[in-house]
């Protein structure tokens, strides 16, 4: 069975990270059919990633977006890709509810995070996830 891949636009519309996460749990299972991943944890710490740079590519940006899910050897490779050539801000957290954890949580639950800028003048954040 050949490694499994995601590629698919967000829709903006309805409940767009819902969608995302659907899709990855999707992707998920067949993913644990080609190798099931080393804790069973880790389906939801991508479960979690995706639906963190999902959400932030729709709040911050007003086109489209994209998720790409690939299984490699050890890791799954998720790249959300939106429309703004900027780089994420991480901020302090904030206890009182009102946001600034997303990056904490996407650089502690991954072991590697890159940003590229794509060719339509947007960017891609790229995150490994183990597996």
């Amino acid at each position: 069975m050949p490694a499994p891949v995601l590629d698919q636009p967000v829709p903006r519309a309805g409940q767009p990270a819902k969608a995302a996460r659907d899709a990855t749990r999707a992707f998920l299972s067949r993913a644990a059919q080609v190798r099931p991943p080393v804790r069973s944890s880790n389906a939801d710490s991508v479960l979690l990633v995706v639906s963190e740079l999902v959400t932030n590519a729709l709040r911050y940006t007003r086109g489209p977006c994209a998720l790409r899910l690939e299984l490699h050897g050890d890791h799954l490779e998720i790249c959300v890709t939106d429309t703004s050539p900027c780089p994420p801000r991480p901020r302090p957290p904030h206890t009182d509810g009102t946001g600034g954890w997303g990056w904490l949580l996407i650089s502690h639950l991954t072991t590697h995070v890159r940003i590229e800028p794509t060719p339509e003048g947007g960017k891609a954040i790229c995150a490994r996830s183990p597996w």
